[in-house]
């Protein structure tokens, strides 16, 4: 059956430039929702806060923003900003794992809430100008919060329901849960979109196929490391041609265009440093790779050190296929 592909919000790496340079140079996923931004207290919402959800910056693909928050009234004026900037869907943040939001009952740290979570819906839905989607793990200790906040869940109009199989608690370590996933999805009145550990086209036809009625999936780290996957998935051709040339204008797009907007170059290596740690797991060397690449100290040298390693993969690539 037909199905879509999203891309995850991965903070720190899948902004409005690497959306839309993903969409210019690989392509496959339908749509992408963005990494959170958090709710403020006050009515007013600086444009320089909601810069890169602005629709001029972002004409790759479809979006849906993200929010983060535990305060409904809070949420509420940044999601109705963003409704009123042109966007359809926002979805709330019920999955981030990292210590230092659940403890402060943000992500998945309020899962376990649900109480909490029952209020601020009933605040926040009726208020709200557009529709609304939701992005949850499975528990944040328990991996049965989210069974035990489904019914709560199906009283309200949803768009979808995004599930993570993890715990909080795990990170991105260990298995996915997958009967847990299928026990949310049973008793889910919603839309569910499966996300996690689709690291391959084999993973996605195995996951697809003990899931049928799943027509929704998001692919996260793994899009990262293998640009190409999210097509592969879509075409079902797995044959990939000028894959090193490809990759490589890819990142030099990259670089380009965040040279161009952060300040200095220390946040610029630090960005594309962060990038390596995925990317470089596409190739053959990308131990040495990495340990390069984090070892540069200006820009002159981080582009020597790249530029040498692209040349490289690409003779070795042509003896391959030669």
């Amino acid at each position: 059956m037909p199905f879509k592909l999203y891309m995850a919000p991965l903070r720190g790496f899948t902004d409005q430039i690497y959306r839309n340079l993903f969409s210019e140079h690989f392509g496959g996923f339908d749509l992408a929702v963005a990494p959170f931004i958090a709710s403020t207290s006050g009515k007013r919402i600086r444009p320089k806060y909601v810069r890169g959800l602005l629709p001029e910056n972002n004409t790759g693909m479809p979006v849906v923003p993200q929010i983060l928050s535990k305060s409904a009234e809070d949420f509420i004026v940044l999601a109705n900003c963003l409704f009123d900037m042109g966007y359809d869907t926002i979805n709330w943040n019920l999955g981030c794992p990292h210590p230092q939001v659940t403890k402060k009952m943000r992500g998945s740290g309020l899962l376990p809430h649900t109480e909490r979570i029952q209020a601020f819906l009933d605040e926040a839905v009726p208020a709200m100008k557009g529709k609304l989607s939701i992005k949850a793990r499975l528990g944040q200790k328990d991996r049965d919060d989210l069974h035990r906040l489904a019914p709560i869940l199906n009283q309200y109009p949803l768009e979808e329901v995004i599930i993570h199989p993890r715990t909080g608690l795990q990170m991105y370590e260990g298995n996915v849960d997958l009967e847990g996933f299928e026990t949310c999805l049973s008793i889910l009145h919603h839309p569910v979109v499966y996300n996690g550990d689709i690291r391959s086209a084999g993973d996605f036809s195995a996951l697809s196929g003990r899931f049928k009625n799943v027509d929704r999936w998001m692919i996260g780290r793994w899009s990262l490391v293998n640009p190409f996957l999210p097509g592969v998935i879509k075409t079902g051709l797995n044959k990939v041609d000028n894959r090193v040339e490809r990759m490589k204008h890819f990142h030099d797009a990259l670089y380009e265009q965040y040279a161009a907007v952060l300040s200095g170059p220390s946040h610029l290596l630090n960005r594309m440093k962060a990038q390596w740690n995925y990317f470089s797991l596409a190739f053959r060397d990308c131990g040495k790779t990495v340990k390069r690449v984090r070892k540069v100290g200006s820009p002159r040298h981080y582009l020597e050190v790249v530029s040498r390693f692209f040349e490289t993969e690409a003779v070795w690539e042509e003896e391959k296929n030669a």
